[in-house]
């Protein structure tokens, strides 16, 4: 089993930003990233591969949100997202994006902390196949 597929691991970062291109320029030069286009619900989105393992993405901003400001989210792997989100939510956290499924890939949720931290939960298509 992959490690970061495992209850309770970061498995994916994610930097959402007004500029793509410019983030991928950026980062590429930084840290010698590979960047494969793509597109995630017809959205442009760049998978970010590092010795040949894909590690993040890049975005643009949400339809909804096309002011939000440059930041970067974690997702942390989990058995059953629906059943956390279930369970963040008992202990005080909110559902800011409801569970959602990304076709080929898994099911996710935004969750934020009784803090205020965000961050997402995720089960992958191929964690529940196995």
């Amino acid at each position: 089993m992959n490690p970061f597929q495992q209850h309770g691991a970061f498995s994916w970062c994610e930097l959402i930003t007004p500029d793509p291109e410019a983030a991928q320029a950026f980062y590429g030069a930084l840290l010698g990233w590979t960047l494969k286009p793509g597109d995630v619900g017809g959205m442009p989105y760049t998978v970010i591969e590092t010795e040949g393992h894909e590690i993040g993405g890049i975005i643009g901003p949400p339809p909804a949100s096309p002011n939000m400001p440059p930041t970067w989210g974690t997702y942390i792997t989990v058995d059953d997202v629906d059943a956390t989100v279930e369970k963040a939510q008992t202990l005080g956290g909110k559902a800011l994006m409801p569970p959602m499924d990304i076709p080929t890939v898994g099911k996710f949720a935004l969750i934020q902390d009784p803090q205020g931290a965000t961050f997402c939960v995720i089960s992958y298509a191929a964690q529940a196949a196995a």
